[in-house]
């Protein structure tokens, strides 16, 4: 059985997630827009204990694809740092975004430098690359550029998790998304479940509830159903319960 969970606060991430009848938590070890080495969390050894599965969020802005060495470098070093932290607490997977470049003159030297992100260190844990929603120099936006990060990366054992509201907002047709994932990456390792409040391929990253968002609750469903993978629920929080109810009456 596939676990239903939601990203909840980080202070007291167990309690959170019982509260909204979720069977997995993800959430951040540190400050998501910061570039701070995260410390042992404060119920470190609750985490460690919980029957629940765990994922770490890194944070925002984390792009090891981008030219910029002032960013790369030190995101290689916070994404150690995260993927270090979340090991420790037994997380099953470190979820980071694919980062973007600034130009298409530079997207062969962004999927270079994901490469040797992977070449030059072996982490603790599985680490989860996810689909972004915007920008149009992003790495995995688009999935004919999802299929060259994999070139450069699939050799890895490199894990993808996959947002709904990310693909359907970028501009990928969820009704074939997960078949033509699985033929690139071979793999989803999780699904982040989210309504999108704006329009397909508005390249607008605004996660929405399952009711009030643009995308049908049966579609998001069904990509879920088809990944056959754990499911994170990224919605506003009023609605992330009722969100998880209809997916677990759906998936069950």
């Amino acid at each position: 059985m596939v676990a239903i969970g939601a990203h909840v606060d980080s202070a007291d991430p167990l309690p959170a997630a019982a509260a909204v009848g979720a069977g997995a938590a993800q959430f951040f070890l540190a400050d998501p827009q910061g570039w701070k080495k995260p410390v042992e969390h404060a119920h470190a050894d609750a985490i460690r204990a919980a029957d629940i599965p765990i994922y770490i969020h890194a944070p925002y802005i984390v792009n090891v694809a981008t030219t910029n060495n002032r960013i790369r470098i030190p995101s290689r070093k916070i994404l150690s740092q995260h993927a270090a932290a979340a090991a420790d607490i037994g997380a099953k997977g470190l979820i980071v975004h694919g980062g973007h470049v600034s130009s298409d003159d530079e997207l062969d030297r962004g999927f270079a430098n994901w490469h040797k992100a992977f070449e030059r260190e072996q982490f603790p844990l599985p680490i989860l690359i996810e689909n972004t929603a915007g920008g149009n120099h992003a790495i995995a936006r688009r999935f004919d550029r999802l299929a060259r990060l994999w070139d450069a990366v699939g050799e890895f054992g490199v894990g993808f998790c996959l947002d709904t509201c990310h693909a359907y907002a970028g501009g990928e047709d969820l009704t074939t998304v997960v078949e033509r994932v699985m033929a690139i990456t071979g793999r989803i390792d999780l699904v982040h479940a989210n309504s999108s409040r704006d329009e397909f391929d508005s390249g607008a990253d605004r996660h929405a509830n399952f009711d009030s968002g643009t995308i049908a609750a049966e579609q998001i469903a069904a990509v879920c159903r088809g990944a056959g993978s754990d499911v994170i629920v990224e919605t506003p929080g009023d609605g992330q319960s009722a969100d998880i109810s209809f997916l677990r009456g759906e998936l069950d």
